[in-house]
C-alpha cells in the first residue's frame, strides 16, 4: 500500500507502507546503527517518536524472542530505506513486517532516507506523521503536526509496581524511568539481588529497602519533565548510598545538582559515537539514545567533574560527583557496541557498593 511520509516543514516523501496501515504522528529521528533494529524499536527511550534507519536495508535478519529491551515496540512509527522481505538467520521467528503488524506501528520503506536525514541534521528533529490514506492533504494536518508534544512519556514506559529479580550479591534498587532489559540483565549478571521501581516512587520508600546501591535509567523525553523524580534523586544522593545513572538518569542527577540541560539539534543516536575516558585516556564506541545534554557552564566544577565527553561535538558524557559516591554517563553501557567497552562501568559501581554499601553494614 501506498504511504506519505508528511514533515512540519512541509516535506513529504513518498513510499510503500508496511507493518498496520493508518496514520501515525510523532517525532522524527534519525539512528546511525547497521544493525540492532530489534533493540532500536523496543528501547523505551523512543517512546513518541517515529526512528528513521540511516542504514539502507533492515530486516534482513528478522525478529528473534531474545533481543528485545521491553515487552513491545516503543516507537510511534519506523522508516527504512529498504525493509527486507525474506529474513535469513537461524533465531529468526518472524519477519519485521509481521512484528510490527502484530503490535500495529506503522512502517514506511522506499523513501530516500539520506535526504530525510540531512534535513533532520540541517533543521534539527521535527514533527511529522506517516499516512496510509490516499486523500492525504498536508494542508489540513500541518498545525496538529507541529502541536504535537511527548507529554509525560515517563510515566507511559516505566513498571507499574515494583518488580524483583534476585540474587545473591549486592541489593540495587533500579528507578525505572523507561528502562532496558539489558541494564538488568546487567546487574542480575553480576549477582545482584535487584528490585525495580516505578519512577514515582519516593526515596523514603525505595530506601525502605535498604539497597546497597541505586540505578537511575535510561528513559524518554525531557529531563526538566521529571519535577518529581528530580526531589526524589536529592534526598536519595544525601541518603550516601552509591548512585550510577545512565541516559536520563544522568541527566536527572544533574538537574538535582543545580546544573542545566538543553535539546541537542538532532540528538545522539546509533551505536557508532566515540566517547573518550578522561581518566582512563581512552576512546570507546558506544551506543547512545538520547536528545537532551547537560549544559557545561552550569555544572558546579567544585562539586562534580566531566568524566567522559563525546569525541564529535565535544558534548559531556559522563560526571563524576566529588562529595559522594555518585557517577553518571550518558551513553548505554549496557548496550555493548564493543562489544564489552564500556561494561567496567557496572564494575565500578560494584565496587563503590563494597566500599559503601555491604562495606559499611
Amino acid at each position: 500500500m501506498k504511504a506519505i511520509l508528511a514533515l512540519e516543514d512541509g516535506s513529504i516523501f513518498k513510499g510503500n507502507s508496511f507493518g498496520a496501515e493508518g496514520e501515525v504522528i510523532g517525532e522524527i529521528v534519525f539512528n546511525t546503527g547497521m544493525t540492532g533494529y530489534q533493540e532500536i524499536l523496543t528501547d523505551p527511550s523512543y517512546c513518541g517518536q517515529i526512528v528513521t534507519m540511516t542504514y539502507p536495508l533492515i530486516g534482513n535478519y528478522g525478529v528473534n524472542i531474545d533481543d528485545f529491551e521491553s515487552i513491545k515496540p516503543q516507537v510511534k512509527g519506523f522508516i527504512v530505506r529498504e525493509l527486507c522481505k525474506t529474513p535469513s538467520n537461524w533465531r529468526s521467528t518472524e519477519t519485521l513486517n509481521e512484528y510490527l503488524k502484530r503490535y500495529n506501528i506503522i512502517g514506511i520503506e522506499e523513501i530516500d532516507t539520506r535526504a530525510l536525514t540531512r534535513i533532520l541534521r540541517d533543521k534539527g528533529t521535527m514533527n511529522g506523521i506517516i499516512s496510509t490514506d490516499p486523500n492525504f492533504d498536508i494542508r489540513q494536518r500541518l498545525d496538529e503536526i507541529k502541536n504535537f508534544r511527548i507529554n509525560n512519556p515517563v510515566d507511559e514506559v516505566t513498571c507499574k509496581e515494583i518488580q524483583k529479580y534476585p540474587g545473591e550479591g549486592y541489593k540495587v534498587a533500579v528507578i525505572d524511568l523507561g528502562a532496558k532489559a539489558n541494564i538488568i540483565r546487567s546487574l542480575v549478571n553480576r549477582g545482584c539481588d535487584v528490585i525495580v521501581f516505578p519512577a514515582r516512587s519516593s526515596a523514603d520508600e525505595i530506601l525502605r529497602h535498604n539497597p546497597d546501591g541505586i540505578m537511575l535509567s535510561n528513559g524518554p523525553g525531557d529531563p526538566k519533565d521529571c519535577s518529581e523524580v528530580i526531589k526524589n534523586i536529592k534526598k536519595l544522593m544525601d541518603s550516601g548510598k552509591p548512585i550510577f545513572g545512565i541516559c536520563l538518569g544522568h541527566q536527572l542527577t544533574a538537574l538535582a545538582n543545580g546544573a542545566d540541560t538543553q535539546r541537542l539539534k538532532y540528538g545522539h543516536r546509533g551505536c557508532n559515537h566515540p566517547v573518550k575516558d578522561i581518566k582512563k585516556d581512552l576512546t570507546y564506541i558506544t551506543s547512545q539514545n538520547h536528545g537532551y545534554t547537560i549544559v557545561e557552564a552550569s555544572l558546579d566544577k567544585t562539586k562534580a567533574e566531566i568524566s567522559h565527553i563525546n569525541m564529535n561535538d565535544g558534548t559531556i558524557e559522563g560526571v563524576r560527583y566529588k562529595d559522594r559516591p555518585v557517577f553518571t554517563v550518558q551513553f548505554h553501557p549496557e548496550a555493548s557496541p564493543g562489544p564489552k567497552d564500556t561494561a567496567y562501568l557496572f564494575d565500578e559501581f560494584l565496587e563503590l557498593m563494597k566500599i559503601y554499601g555491604k562495606g559499611k553494614n
